[in-house]
């Protein structure tokens, strides 16, 4: 795995072994970034279950202002710590080492200034991704024009989201996953 354009172009990136978190491959990390890179340059970008954390750093290294990174894993923490000194993103990078919804709580409380991007991987069906997004709204931490982006397998509905305050405007399918775009209602 590796950063795929921006000021940390190249580098390698480090993930956690076994079968806790699934890195998203290269190929995918740079359909996503090509969509959204006009919305990337000087956003807050927020991460949820970040894995190794090479969906914000990849956020950084293309111009993203601050990144939030969020895992409760330690062996992932540590990976998304080695990968953020590697790139040299200490100085815009904050990791949080929480189960999501204590991290969604906490920032919160902090008042952390609202996110430009949010992007969130939960396990695949755990049926996670309604309660993360109503906590993510509940708390206030979503900018006016916020896009979330929730890579998930690729069955899984949500319909849900415009009954609690999103709409879904673009779906991008894969090989089993896929990543839904949405905004604020």
């Amino acid at each position: 795995m590796r950063v795929i354009a921006g000021s940390a172009r190249r580098l390698k990136l480090v993930t956690p072994e076994g079968l806790k978190t699934r890195p998203t491959s290269d190929k995918i990390k740079e359909t996503l970034f090509n969509i959204l890179q006009p919305e990337i340059y000087g956003s807050r970008f927020l991460d949820l279950f970040s894995g190794s954390g090479g969906i914000a750093i990849e956020a950084l290294s293309r111009g993203a202002s601050a990144a939030v990174l969020v895992e409760n894993d330690r062996e992932a923490l540590r990976c998304i710590k080695q990968n953020i000194t590697h790139t040299k993103f200490d100085d815009k990078a904050e990791v949080i080492g929480k189960d999501v919804f204590r991290a969604i709580e906490s920032m919160r409380l902090g008042n952390y200034p609202p996110f430009d991007l949010v992007f969130m991987d939960p396990p695949y069906k755990a049926g996670l991704e309604e309660k993360v997004l109503s906590a993510l709204k509940s708390a206030g931490l979503l900018a006016e024009d916020a896009t979330i982006i929730v890579e998930a397998a690729e069955e899984t509905d949500f319909e849900f989201a415009e009954y609690i305050g999103f709409d879904v405007y673009k779906e991008k399918f894969y090989k089993n996953s896929k990543h839904v775009f949405m905004t604020l209602k």
